[in-house]
């Protein structure tokens, strides 16, 4: 794509004039990102929000999500969030899916594979954190991919084409490549998305939708 084709020029905050290398290298820079460059950006505004700010924007998050058209479906995967990395609060939305007698699906994480294995949480599943401060069930009932209806996608960006940055292990590539086409991937997002991730694969499984504290994101 030329960068004097891009349809965002007039209407982005920061106004340039493209008529020189040097501009057109330092427009590359603010709206086209790497996933390395997202990481580190992203793992640092997050450790500046505030408890009541996670509090806050996870709340707003979880009343985004009683919007869309998906709560008809059984089978919801959800990520337990990691505290120590300022993750969304999942708890309420844990509540909300007990509350709608919804079969729940958590993942154990294999750091020598890079898989996950899939668990169904019941009155009997038991919690510990790993390594890495992930808690996860210590063992109970396997789910096959094949039953899970909605994906809660962790993050810690992602774009306008519903391109998302992780960690960076691949277990939630691997994992959403082995879904059902109709499985519904749903990114949550303390904040707004990235023009375009410049470095995001054909292979990569895009979101379906990524709701944040203020928006609901169609892709």
């Amino acid at each position: 794509m030329e960068i004097n084709d891009c349809c965002c020029v007039e209407s982005c905050p920061t106004k340039l004039t493209l008529n020189s290398t040097q501009n057109k290298l330092k427009f590359f820079y603010i709206y086209f990102m790497y996933k390395r460059e997202l990481r580190n950006k992203y793992k640092h505004l997050r450790q500046q929000l505030t408890l009541s700010e996670i509090e806050e924007k996870s709340l707003a998050i979880v009343n985004n999500l009683l919007q869309l058209n998906i709560w008809e479906k059984t089978y919801f995967h959800l990520f337990l969030s990691i505290v120590e990395q300022k993750e969304i609060d999942t708890e309420l939305l844990l509540q909300i899916l007990h509350g709608k007698d919804k079969e729940i699906v958590v993942a154990k994480s294999d750091f020598t594979t890079f898989r996950m294995t899939h668990y169904l949480v019941t009155d009997n599943t038991t919690f510990r954190k790993n390594d890495y401060n992930i808690p996860e069930p210590v063992d109970g009932l396997e789910v096959p991919v094949a039953k899970i209806e909605v994906v809660f996608v962790p993050l810690l960006a992602f774009d306008t084409k519903g391109n998302r940055v992780g960690y960076g292990k691949g277990f939630y590539d691997k994992f959403l490549s082995e879904c059902t086409p109709e499985t519904i991937k749903i990114g949550l997002s303390f904040f707004e998305p990235e023009l375009i991730i410049t470095d995001a694969f054909e292979s990569d499984v895009p979101l379906d939708y990524c709701v944040t504290p203020t928006s609901i994101y169609t892709f």
